[in-house]
């Protein structure tokens, strides 16, 4: 058992975190789970095997010792939705650079880096930006390292920016769409994803790379905001609205309210392209993810019942309807 190799998984409370753990232990690997203090998480991962370690990315302090003796570093941890701004930068970026400095000072041979398709935006919200300067320090860091891209991300409880979004679709019985529906994205199954950094594991052909984990799957704004309907048993009437106007009117909520229920990173999400490739992966590391509509048939739920066709509302009745985050 000692002489097995040792990965660290920071945000291994997540969803995300939570699978790629138990995969790695399944792999044979010793994993050790970086969590906020005090997270309730922790209970589930010492429950599959692994030591879990408590610490915040964005206090270097708290790091110290967190990858010694560690080969493999997944660096998972990240903020996608606030609307304190400075939070990105704080935890993204500069919580990045402290496990960069951790991961070389312990002498890690791997350090994965989990970005965003976001990055590729024309216009970047602030946390594609975080993300962006997050990989350019993983870049200089001098430790051997892989970049991987995730586009927008579902699993049999939702996807947090997913279920944010389908619960916006459904809160409308004519649904005010922002542009005409024709950006491109790529949604990709949760474990798709975790079976890709599996791979870059103790790969020496994944070094200094960048690969998009992304569905097989090109899809319209449009047609996968039906498609996510349908699997609610519902259809529904767009009406489409101005990009510029709802820019607009999202400044204006900005400077007008603590919490605006629209703001400039999801009119991002909703009409920035995010059809990233997933070919370099499928090519070099074997990566083989679901094209969404298969993915949402079989794995997409959001009740707990495995065909997401029958899915009643989730979401109880609440405040206005907002629309925030991004949809990568």
């Amino acid at each position: 058992m000692s002489g097995k190799r040792v990965a660290l998984v920071t945000g291994a409370a997540g969803v995300m975190g939570v699978r790629l753990v138990e995969r790695l232990l399944a792999g044979g690997l010793r994993v050790r789970g970086l969590v906020l203090p005090g997270d309730p998480g922790r209970s589930r991962l010492e429950a599959l095997g692994a030591r879990v370690v408590e610490g915040d990315v964005s206090d270097a302090r708290s790091l110290r010792g967190a990858c010694d003796g560690v080969h493999t570093v997944f660096h998972l941890a990240a903020i996608i939705l606030s609307h304190d701004v400075s939070a990105f930068r704080r935890i993204n970026r500069d919580g990045t650079a402290n496990v960069v400095a951790e991961a070389r000072a312990a002498g890690a041979s791997h350090l994965v880096y989990v970005s965003s398709a976001s990055v590729t935006y024309p216009r970047r919200t602030p946390y594609a930006e975080s993300k962006l300067e997050a990989e350019h320090i993983v870049e200089s860091s001098r430790v051997p390292y892989t970049i991987v891209r995730p586009t927008l991300v579902y699993d049999a409880g939702g996807g947090q920016e997913l279920l944010l979004y389908l619960d916006y679709l459904k809160r409308f019985r004519v649904v005010p769409f922002i542009g005409n529906g024709s950006a491109k994205k790529r949604p990709v199954w949760a474990e798709d994803v975790v079976d890709g950094l599996a791979r870059v594991a103790g790969n020496p052909a994944a070094l200094g790379k960048t690969y998009n984990l992304s569905g097989a799957e090109a899809i319209s704004m449009r047609d996968f905001s039906r498609l996510l309907l349908a699997h609610q048993g519902m259809k529904k009437q767009f009406v489409h609205l101005p990009v510029l106007a709802c820019r607009a009117a999202a400044f204006f909520m900005g400077k007008l309210l603590s919490a605006p229920p629209l703001t400039q990173s999801a009119i991002s999400g909703i009409v920035n392209d995010a059809d990233l490739d997933p070919a370099l992966a499928m090519k070099e590391l074997g990566y083989r993810p679901l094209g969404v509509r298969e993915g949402l048939a079989r794995h997409f739920t959001v009740d707990g019942r495995r065909d997401g066709r029958n899915v009643r509302a989730a979401v109880p009745p609440g405040p206005a309807p907002r629309l925030e985050g991004t949809l990568q």
